[in-house]
C-alpha cells in the first residue's frame, strides 16, 4: 500500500511486486488539496455557541434548505435514482459541499428493494455491502433480507442528510446552453430542475428486458417480468413457467417451491452456478471476511486490494479460485449434469464475477434453490419460447408447457436505454452501451480500453455521468465520481481530474 500526494490532491494506491520487479500499479485520488471532506478533526460543531437574534435550530436549518432546493436554490448535480448508487453518491457530494438533489419515482428511500419478491435477500455477504461512512453493524446478518436493506437506506439517507426528492419521476431532459432541463413529476406537480451535470443512478440492472412473444395477448393466465413478482402466496397450486436461469429465476422457483407452486424453468442458455458457501470462502474470504477483519484487512483495504487488479488480467486471478471451487464441489456439479442442465465456467473459465463485469448476467449463486433443480423437483426445459397459447408456454422444439402464471427472469438492459426514454434515442446511441468490458467503440477505444463503458466517468455526453452496481461498486466508485463532479463544481478542470481511479500493468 502506498500513499501519495501531488499539486492537485492526496491519494492511495497498491503496488504489486513479482520476482521480475513492478507489476501492477494502481493510483486512486481520494480529496482535492483545499476541498476536504469534513471529517475527524475537521468536523462541523454543528451549533453555534454564540446566542443571537434568530438563531435557527439544525432542523429550522435542514428544513430551510429542503423547501429552497428547486425553488430559489437550484442543484449543481441532479442523481436520477435514489437506490443505493444515487445515495451513495449524494452522501460523497454532501459531505464534498457540491449542491445536489437525488430524486426517485418511488415513495420511500429502500423502495427498489421494498417491492421485490419477498424471499430476495442479499447473495453478498455483509462485509462486502457496507455504504460509505456508516457501516453496517456488527451484528447485521451475513445475507440481508431486502427489507432490512430497504430500511436502512431510508435511515441512512435521513443520517447522512442526502438531499432526496421521493415520488418524483423523471419525464424529460434536454441539454441547452451549458446546463440541462429536467422536468420532474414531483407528486403532481411538475418542477423544471436546471443541473449543470446529470447522473443517471437508475442500476446498471434496472431497466427490464420485457420479451414479446406471439399469443401473449391471449394467454388467460398472469405474466410478468421478474422485477414485478409480488411473491409465491398466491400461487399455491398454480402452473408456474419461469423463463430464465440466472439469479432471479432460481430465487423465485424456489419460494414458489416452497409454496407449492408446480414449477418449471425454462433454460434458453448455459448458466454459471456457485455455491454460496465456496464463494464466500474461496472467493471472497480473504478480503470479506471475519477472518479478513481479524487480520487487518478493513473495508477500504480490501476495495484498494480488489481495485488493483486491472481487468485485462484479472481473469487470470479469478479461474484457480473458480478451479477450487470446482473441485470442493463437484457431486453437486454432477448432479446437475446428470439432471440435464446446462453449466459453465464462464467463456475462459474465470466464473462469477468475470460474467458480471463483462455482462452482468448468467450465473446464480446458489443459496438452495440449485438442489431443486438437480433433484427433480422444479422441472427443467430447453429451449426458446416460441409462442403462448391461452393457457401454455410452447418452446421452439414444441414443446407445450402448461401455465397458469409466466414470470419472464429475462434480465435487463442497458443503462442507455434510461437516456433513450428521458432525453432522446441519439444521445444514447451516442453515448453507446453501459456496463461490459472493452471499449466504448472498436473503432474510437479512446482512454477507457479496458474499462467498465461508460460507468463512473465522462462520457460523449458532455455533463452526461452513469453511477451504480452492486453495493460495493455503490460505495467504492461513489468516491471518484464525487471527487469528479467536485473538481468541476470548483472549476478545476484540468485534465488531471478526468480520472479519479486508473490502473496500470508492467
Amino acid at each position: 500500500m502506498v500513499r501519495f500526494e501531488t499539486a492537485a490532491g492526496r491519494g492511495t494506491g497498491h503496488l504489486r511486486l513479482a520476482e521480475e520487479g513492478a507489476w501492477t500499479l494502481l493510483t486512486t485520488l481520494r480529496e482535492l488539496k483545499g476541498h476536504e471532506e469534513p471529517l475527524a478533526g475537521r468536523r462541523p460543531p454543528g451549533v453555534a455557541h454564540t446566542l443571537t437574534k434568530g438563531r435557527r435550530s439544525w432542523r429550522e436549518e435542514r428544513e430551510a434548505e429542503a423547501a429552497a432546493l428547486g425553488r430559489d436554490r437550484q442543484p449543481y448535480v441532479l442523481v436520477i435514482g435514489g437506490g443505493q448508487g444515487g445515495i451513495s453518491l449524494g452522501a460523497r457530494l454532501r459531505q464534498l459541499g457540491v449542491p445536489s438533489l437525488v430524486v426517485d419515482r418511488h415513495d420511500r428511500p429502500g423502495d427498489q428493494w421494498r417491492r421485490r419478491y419477498k424471499s430476495l435477500c442479499l447473495h453478498d455477504p455483509v462485509w462486502y455491502d457496507h455504504l460509505p461512512y456508516l457501516p453496517f453493524p456488527p451484528n447485521w446478518p451475513v445475507f440481508a433480507p431486502k427489507d432490512k436493506i430497504a430500511d436502512w437506506l431510508e435511515m441512512y439517507t435521513r443520517v447522512m442528510e442526502v438531499p432526496y426528492w421521493s415520488k418524483s419521476a423523471v419525464r424529460s431532459a434536454t441539454w441547452k446552453d451549458g446546463h440541462w432541463s429536467v422536468i420532474v413529476d414531483r407528486d403532481g406537480e411538475s418542477v423544471e430542475l436546471t443541473p449543470a451535470q446529470l447522473v443517471f443512478a437508475t442500476g446498471m440492472s434496472g431497466k427490464p428486458n420485457i420479451p414479446s412473444f406471439p399469443g401473449a395477448d391471449s394467454f388467460r393466465g398472469e405474466q410478468h417480468h421478474s422485477s414485478q413478482h409480488p411473491g409465491p402466496e398466491a400461487y399455491e397450486g398454480k402452473r408456474v413457467v419461469v423463463v430464465g436461469s440466472n439469479n432471479s429465476a432460481f430465487d423465485i422457483c424456489g419460494a414458489l417451491w416452497e409454496h407449492d407452486a408446480d414449477v418449471t424453468m425454462v433454460q434458453r442458455s448455459s448458466t454459471h452456478i456457485v455455491k454460496s458457501a465456496s464463494l464466500m470462502d474461496i472467493g471472497l474470504g480473504d478480503l470479506y471476511s471475519e477472518r479478513a477483519v481479524a487480520s487487518g484487512v478493513t473495508t477500504d483495504k480490501a476495495d484498494m486490494i480488489f481495485a488493483s487488479l486491472p481487468y485485462r488480467i484479472m481473469h487470470e486471478f479469478q479461474i484457480p479460485l473458480y478451479q477450487q471451487m470446482a473441485e470442493r464441489d463437484a457431486e453437486f456439479y454432477a448432479r446437475l449434469e446428470k439432471a440435464g442442465f446446462e453449466h459453465d465456467w464462464g467463456a475462459d473459465g474465470s466464473g462469477l464475477f468475470m460474467k458480471y463485469l463483462r455482462r452482468g448476467s448468467g450465473y446464480y449463486i446458489d443459496v438452495g434453490a440449485a438442489d431443486l433443480v438437480a433433484d427433480g423437483r422444479v422441472k427443467l426445459a430447453h429451449g426458446q419460447v416460441d409462442h403462448l397459447t391461452e393457457d401454455s408456454v410452447v418452446l421452439g422444439d414444441g414443446t407445450e408447457l402448461p401455465a397458469d402464471l409466466v414470470v419472464y427472469a429475462t434480465g435487463y438492459g442497458s443503462m442507455n436505454g434510461w437516456v433513450a426514454d428521458i432525453v432522446d434515442r441519439e444521445t444514447a446511441d451516442r453515448v453507446g452501451k453501459v456496463w461490459g468490458l472493452g471499449s466504448d467503440t472498436p473503432k474510437d477505444p479512446g482512454p477507457w480500453e479496458g474499462e467498465q463503458r461508460n460507468m463512473w466517468k465522462p462520457t460523449r455526453q458532455q455533463n452526461l455521468w452513469f453511477h451504480g452496481g452492486n453495493l460495493h461498486q455503490s460505495r467504492h466508485y461513489s468516491l471518484y465520481l464525487a471527487l469528479q463532479l467536485k473538481a468541476r463544481f470548483e472549476g478545476l478542470d484540468t485534465p488531471v481530474y478526468h480520472l479519479a481511479e486508473s490502473h496500470h500493468t508492467a
